[in-house]
């Protein structure tokens, strides 16, 4: 379920306790947890919404929006159907939302490793990169490390790749810990750092 940084920001401070979603089943269960710019957050209620009509100001107040007639307006706004979100289908359904802590790709980050978890992570990344036909990885955190805060579509555009499927290696590697995402572009995180020197000091990198 897609949630904005600002909706997220809700959540954790306690002022969103609900979000509106118009599917044709629910697409989150009771208890699951989903990753936000605030942190992880739990899903502990999903309710069918039979009459719009009886939405409170107070309740859509709950789900980040002004009023009542704000997010009827979005739920029933003929916008095209989206996979992760929005319109999506014909019923809509309440989701009762609460947060449940930081980010522990946060506190990976900021984890410097020793020489065996360096040796062990190397062997993840080989796994990982093992699936593809062309090596990724040290290119792609070469990159960053040289191109921080570049706005990913210059920075696509310097490697000479496609944006989203870069985005998305990129993703990867932040869910190991090793890069940072910003408003703007990205930067190795001291986790990424050690590991790339560690990996330098083996072998060093040739993008020719």
């Amino acid at each position: 379920m897609l949630i904005t940084k600002r909706i997220a920001a809700g959540i954790r401070d306690g002022s969103v306790t609900a979000q509106y979603r118009r599917w044709d089943e629910p697409r989150v269960k009771v208890g699951g947890t989903q990753m936000t710019p605030a942190g992880i957050i739990r899903f502990t209620r999903v309710t069918r919404v039979n009459d719009l009509a009886r939405i409170s100001d107070r309740a859509a107040q709950a789900a980040g929006m002004k009023n009542a007639d704000t997010l009827r307006k979005a739920l029933t706004s003929d916008r095209p159907r989206s996979p992760r979100g929005g319109r999506g289908g014909d019923t809509v359904f309440r989701i009762n939302v609460e947060w449940v802590g930081e980010d522990p790709r946060i506190a990976l980050r900021e984890a410097l490793p020793d020489d065996a978890e360096l040796a062990e992570l190397h062997a993840k990344l080989v796994r990982m990169e093992s699936r593809r036909e062309a090596p990724w990885i040290r290119e792609t955190l070469t990159w960053i490390r040289d191109n921080p805060r570049v706005v990913s579509t210059v920075l696509a555009e310097l490697r000479g790749v496609e944006l989203l499927p870069m985005k998305a290696d990129i993703r990867k590697l932040k869910t190991l810990g090793l890069t940072i995402s910003h408003d703007v572009g990205y930067e190795l995180s001291p986790r990424g750092t050690a590991y790339l020197d560690w990996a330098e000091r083996r072998e060093p990198y040739s993008s020719r």
